[in-house]
């Protein structure tokens, strides 16, 4: 479908001088996702002249040697070496380990030496922890005695602050999520911290808000009287991959469901908040999902892949027990207790080892009430379908009724389909996920960062699931099955 782009509101800025501190700097988030994210936000002009980037790793190298790792990962490899320069000019090296007095106040001294050759001696300040969730307490602890949590001034438009960002997970269960909450806020408010889930940065998901509040043509029929089911789908071709030791300690639920599926949920179902600001669209989710009705684990379906069209089973990746009941598919059907959602299911689906890499959201509309036209019945015309794709390829289709051209009165299914690459300039690439998120911590934007209420409130919500599947054996499904059938 063609398109043409007649934007004109733009809010995106670029942040006042930082000084970014990546915690496991050598570690695969950081090579495959973080190190590129900052330099395409360089690239884009999107990252202040005097910015800096400090990474941290237990392996001993000097600057340059880590600047020449940054330049060999693959994703900055076939940069031109005019362009990569300047970016690689910001980029600083600190070995040791972390947890060890000596190397935070080393920390100390290599920020102060990175401010003062930027000229960002009184710049805001990022730490990354890219490490192991276990680790994300002591880390803090070091960071906050020598000092380096402390903001100069208290106010929210403080423009010296200092950000934490966490990857998931956020605890095991709701007991362990309470307690790493309680742990954070002895030395951070809640504004300095920024948990991050990537979902939240995809193009389609950051669009569900503007597409129901911003278009008058969805939010009347957003609801129980036009809406028949609403599907919430992720399927991935990998495996268990590098992370067997800690997938087979957390399992699929934990993995997906807990962040993933639930903030989808969250934004696909929640009210419209009172304003655009990070709180209140944040009170609105909270909302939404204290209005879940508790977890019926009649409703739960989990699976676990076996060999199958030439691939090996999870029982057969390495690292893996030989008796492991841990889940690598899950279904969910839930209901949402309120006035707009009353009686619609929803459907929320995620597996390892399927047949494709796909991410969607279904609004599954009602049939039409009555049918005028003669000899079809209701029932034999598809329903309207709003289908949001968040991978592979970013965009939404309308799915309605037309008559085809012709002298026959020919009924039947057209879609109207929209990509969001199709309105990028030419040469222009569609964003990561971790760019727009990185560039939001850097602008103090919490909108698409978890807040502690709606995680207790996920792993509250899940908790039933997560003892029911202790009882449960997964069904087995071939490795490379099409997720339907896996459902069926």
């Amino acid at each position: 479908m063609a398109v043409t782009w007649q934007g004109s509101f733009c809010m995106e800025v670029t942040p006042l001088p930082c000084l970014l501190t990546v915690f496991g700097a050598l570690g695969d988030l950081a090579g495959r996702k973080l190190f590129p994210a900052l330099f395409r936000l360089h690239r884009r002009k999107l990252l202040h002249d005097n910015s800096g980037i400090l990474g941290c790793g237990r392996r001993p190298m000097s600057h340059d040697d880590f600047r020449a790792y940054v330049r060999t990962l693959p994703e900055l490899a076939n940069v031109p070496d005019a362009e990569m320069a300047p970016f690689l000019r910001r980029v600083y090296y600190l070995a040791g380990d972390y947890l060890r007095d000596e190397t935070v106040r080393g920390l100390a001294a290599l920020l102060d030496q990175a401010g003062k050759e930027l000229g960002c001696t009184d710049s805001s300040r990022i730490f990354y922890l890219a490490v192991a969730p276990d680790s994300y307490l002591p880390l803090v602890e070091k960071l906050a005695g020598a000092g380096l949590l402390s903001e100069p001034c208290e106010s929210a438009d403080c423009s010296q602050w200092r950000h934490v960002v966490f990857e998931k997970p956020f605890g095991h269960d709701l007991d362990s999520a309470v307690e790493l909450e309680h742990g954070l806020l002895r030395h951070l408010s809640e504004r300095q911290i920024y948990r991050i889930d990537h979902y939240l940065g995809k193009e389609t998901v950051q669009n569900i808000l503007m597409l129901r509040f911003a278009n008058l043509i969805f939010e009347p029929v957003w609801n129980r009287n036009y809406i028949d089911s609403v599907e919430i789908t992720v399927s991935e071709t990998v495996g268990v991959e590098h992370r067997a030791g800690y997938f087979d300690r957390a399992g699929l639920l934990r993995d997906m469901f807990q962040n993933h599926m639930l903030e989808m949920l969250s934004l696909v179902a929640m009210e419209c908040p009172v304003s655009f600001e990070a709180d209140r669209i944040r009170d609105e989710k909270a909302r939404l999902l204290r209005s879940l009705r508790p977890l019926d684990p009649a409703d739960l379906m989990l699976g676990q892949y076996a060999a199958g069209n030439g691939l090996k089973g999870y029982l057969e990746e390495p690292g893996i027990p030989p008796d492991s009941r841990t889940e690598t598919f899950a279904s969910l059907k839930l209901r949402i207790d309120n006035a707009r959602w009353k009686d619609v299911p929803f459907y929320l689906r995620s597996g390892k080892r399927l047949n494709e890499r796909r991410s969607r959201i279904v609004i599954n509309f009602k049939h039409i009430p009555y049918s005028i036209f003669t000899g079809i019945r209701e029932t034999d015309l598809s329903p309207n379908r709003l289908v949001l794709t968040v991978q592979p390829q970013e965009g939404l289709t309308l799915e309605l009724i037309a008559k085809k051209p012709g002298p026959k009165l020919c009924i039947g299914p057209l879609a109207l389909d929209f990509r969001y690459a199709s309105i990028l300039e030419p040469g222009e690439s569609m964003p990561e996920a971790y760019e727009r998120l990185l560039l939001d911590c850097m602008l103090g934007d919490q909108t698409l960062f978890l807040r502690s209420d709606t995680v207790r409130l996920a792993w509250n919500y899940l908790m039933p699931a997560l003892k029911a599947k202790e009882k449960i054996t997964p069904i087995l499904y071939p490795a490379g099955s099409p997720i339907e059938t896996v459902c069926r």
